[in-house]
């Protein structure tokens, strides 16, 4: 339906379920922002049409101002290309968007997780974290997000700050790493990433397993938010001091229930995606309604108190 108010869209699977709907309502009072949030939910890899629906009601709805994509990141953009007037160079980059937005009455998509998985990342390791060490990277999963964060770490080695040692990308559908190699060769990439094909969870616990110490081992398949379980068995042994980092935040994070049933001498660090979840809606809200939002100090940090507060005040009820 035509929106009767300034308003701003998730397009997502669940999006009911996300605290952001929540949240949205009291960041928008913080900055001084007269709008609301509304979900668009899809299933993944929905039909073609229903992407080019979405795309073509925001482009057209005068009082739809964007929004923010999720799990449909790269669908959306292979479905619905020709309904944008212009793609951001990290979208044309990765083809695939994570904002949606208004340009003087032109639509534009943007690619927002190179940045948003990066600060994400700088949250959760220091900026010397990789010097002089064998810590490794392994991303479980060779979607958007994964697609995203190779590239913000290849921009890092391109810039001479210091990268993982090594980069392993794990995925079950070859096809997805086969673009994703490709996509690093079209950059020039200097990163050391090895891709590997997967049948089961259980060839997932053999590339952790074999991951050096201190490595940050990555769920980025979606599974415990979109669809239940985990990309490793409960046999799983993660390396020591690992760092065990979720994309998601909320669903039944299977896959951080394993990292905190390792035994208490291997010392594995456990993050969820909450950090992840701040950043990505910041940015995304930044480039929807045309303002500044810093990626930390004191607003920052305010914004993430109020979310922080809305989402333990929902729980508690």
């Amino acid at each position: 339906m035509p929106a009767t108010e300034p308003t701003m869209y998730f397009v997502g699977v669940t999006t009911k379920q996300s605290s952001i709907m929540r949240v949205f309502p009291a960041w928008a009072g913080e900055l001084g922002l007269s709008a609301v949030l509304k979900g668009i939910d899809l299933p993944p890899g929905a039909p073609e049409a229903d992407y080019r629906e979405v795309v073509r009601f925001l482009k057209s709805d005068p009082l739809s101002l964007g929004a923010l994509v999720t799990t449909h990141k790269l669908d959306i953009v292979s479905a619905a290309r020709d309904d944008f007037d212009f793609f951001g160079d990290d979208a044309q980059m990765l083809h695939e968007i994570s904002s949606i937005s208004k340009k003087d009455g032109q639509l534009w998509g943007n690619a927002m997780d190179a940045v948003t998985s990066g600060l994400a990342l700088e949250a959760i390791v220091p900026d010397d974290y990789w010097q002089d060490s064998a810590a490794e990277l392994v991303l479980l999963g060779a979607g958007g997000s994964s697609l995203a964060l190779s590239y913000y770490l290849h921009k890092r080695a391109a810039a001479g700050f210091p990268v993982p040692a090594k980069v392993t990308v794990t995925n079950r559908r070859a096809s997805r790493l086969e673009e994703m190699q490709a996509m690093h060769a079209g950059l020039g990439s200097t990163l050391p990433i090895n891709y590997v094909q997967v049948a089961d969870a259980t060839e997932n616990d053999a590339v952790v397993a074999a991951a050096a110490p201190g490595s940050v081992i990555v769920n980025a398949t979606g599974l415990g938010k979109d669809r239940p379980g985990s990309p490793l068995t409960d046999n799983a042994v993660f390396p020591s001091k690992a760092i065990a980092w979720d994309f998601n935040y909320r669903g039944d994070l299977v896959f951080l229930d394993q990292a905190r049933a390792q035994g208490t001498e291997l010392q594995v660090r456990v993050e969820d995606g909450w950090v992840y979840f701040l950043h990505g809606w910041t940015r995304v809200i930044a480039d929807v309604f045309g303002i500044d939002i810093p990626t930390r100090g004191p607003a920052f940090n305010r914004l993430s108190e109020i979310a922080l507060n809305v989402s333990t005040k929902e729980i508690s009820k």
